[in-house]
């Protein structure tokens, strides 16, 4: 069984974030982190695994700068078996639409059983790429799945509705993105970490992918930034000082905006 568990960098959460207003993206500084809703998909892909019959693999999968190699090793040192990066300034800005095609050509290109997404990009909040990527994959795809079971080839999936949960059942191959209730992720050893750089990284540009360059980067996306602004200021707040009556005040100032009714 061969398992993909699509990664993503992002800028580290503790770090202060900000647009460039010439690009309109998110400037991405040295301070990274892997996107923290994907250590709960390579929990959920090394699980299968060591539930799997002998010669299941998890491959970590990435479009990122050459740079992030770093983050690859972390996601290695979780227990991802091998890497394979696709790392091309071509690819940089790159929307929903040309990341989508990028990483559906590099997933068709191993034939996966399993495609495997957090459930979300810590960065851009987008929960759509998962879907995005099994379209072009022509795969059944389930998201924000909150319970998992592989039963005789066949993913047994729960996932969190606005009623309760609903469950699913698909055949491989197939996409799934996991919510962050799904699992605990592990946390990597020292041996773990150390044997990461040991093990296979296969490092791959546009040309080698085959990607088409007019499908790919700024000028294979279709989103466009027309311009940024700052939020407006805040109002001037009100104070109220407890004379006896505060709680009858705080409870008049929130009917007047009907924040209660």
């Amino acid at each position: 069984m061969k398992i993909a568990i699509c990664v993503k960098e992002v800028p580290d959460p503790g770090a202060p974030r900000r647009l460039d207003p010439a690009s309109g993206r998110l400037v991405r500084s040295a301070d990274t982190a892997l996107n923290p809703y994907d250590r709960h998909a390579i929990e959920a892909g090394v699980q299968l695994r060591e539930g799997a019959a002998a010669g299941a693999e998890v491959t970590i999968v990435t479009m990122a700068p050459a740079s992030a190699a770093r983050t690859v090793d972390k996601a290695l040192a979780q227990g991802g078996d091998r890497s394979v990066h696709l790392a091309d300034d071509a690819l940089s800005g790159s929307d929903l639409l040309a990341t989508s095609y990028a990483l559906a050509e590099l997933l068709r290109r191993d034939a996966y059983d399993l495609v495997l997404f957090g459930q979300s990009a810590a960065d851009s909040e987008c929960y759509v790429l998962p879907a995005a990527v099994a379209e072009r994959l022509e795969r059944p795809c389930v998201t924000q799945v909150a319970a998992l079971e592989l039963v005789e080839g066949v993913l047994r999936v729960k996932r969190q509705v606005e009623t309760g949960y609903e469950t699913l059942e698909l055949p491989l191959p197939a996409v799934l993105s996991v919510a962050d209730t799904l699992n605990e992720p592990r946390y990597a050893t020292l041996p773990a970490i150390m044997g990461a750089k040991r093990k296979p990284h296969e490092l791959l540009s546009v040309d080698e992918l085959g990607l088409d360059p007019g499908r790919i980067g700024q000028g294979g996306s279709r989103a466009r930034v027309r311009g940024l602004s700052a939020p407006p200021p805040r109002g001037e707040g009100v104070r109220i000082e407890d004379a006896g009556d505060a709680a009858e005040r705080i409870l008049e100032f929130l009917v007047e905006r009907r924040l209660v009714a």
